[in-house]
């Protein structure tokens, strides 16, 4: 069921996703989805799971082929959630769409904090590296998230860029570089004067 309903998010989106078509797809009976899952929002919730799961893979697949210094590896970070959401934009949207899945389940809040809790970890490394202290480190760790997020989006919705989708995600991943450098001294810095 998870693999049609990720299939048909990425084909359709999120406004033309049926639980009926996932079934056919599925190769179940229309009412097997609400057997496990309870309803669409049921399913919903465990694919944004499952997506955070595998953007969660794709961080740790850049960052293991990204050099080991800490700012490379927030990089590679930020790298690894514009190249997700480029390649999953069915999945990307749903993860943040609080009105499609059910916030408090306990394995979309794991898996959505196990994620976030990646580019923490990394933000802390570059303090720890930087010797700038912890000044900041929650703000900081969020401005990182709003660079990465925002460039995904907007190349998501076509207003940043033109050209095909690879080009796009090209020029999108290279933002990210220049993006987290340009701030590199703020985000090393203590934050405190």
């Amino acid at each position: 069921m998870l693999a049609a309903a990720g299939q048909l998010i990425e084909e359709r989106g999120l406004e033309k996703f049926t639980l009926r078509e996932c079934a056919r797809r599925a190769g179940v009976s229309h009412g097997a989805p609400a057997h496990h899952f309870g309803d669409v929002r049921g399913l919903l919730t465990a694919l944004a799971a499952e997506s955070f799961e595998q953007m969660q893979q794709e961080m740790v697949t850049r960052e293991a082929a990204a050099p080991p210094d800490a700012y490379a590896q927030l990089i590679a970070n930020g790298q690894a959630y514009v190249a997700y959401a480029m390649a999953n934009r069915g999945r990307f949207q749903l993860m943040f769409r609080s009105d499609s899945v059910d916030c408090e389940d306990p394995r979309l809040i794991t898996s959505g904090r196990a994620t976030y809790g990646r580019l923490e970890h990394h933000i802390a490394a570059v303090l720890e590296a930087s010797r700038a202290g912890d000044g900041l480190q929650k703000e900081k760790s969020l401005l990182s998230w709003v660079i990465v997020h925002g460039l995904s989006t907007l190349t998501l919705e076509n207003r940043l860029f033109d050209g095909d989708d690879e080009a796009r995600r090209d020029t999108a991943l290279s933002l990210v570089d220049l993006f987290m450098r340009m701030v590199q001294p703020g985000v090393e810095g203590s934050g405190v004067d």
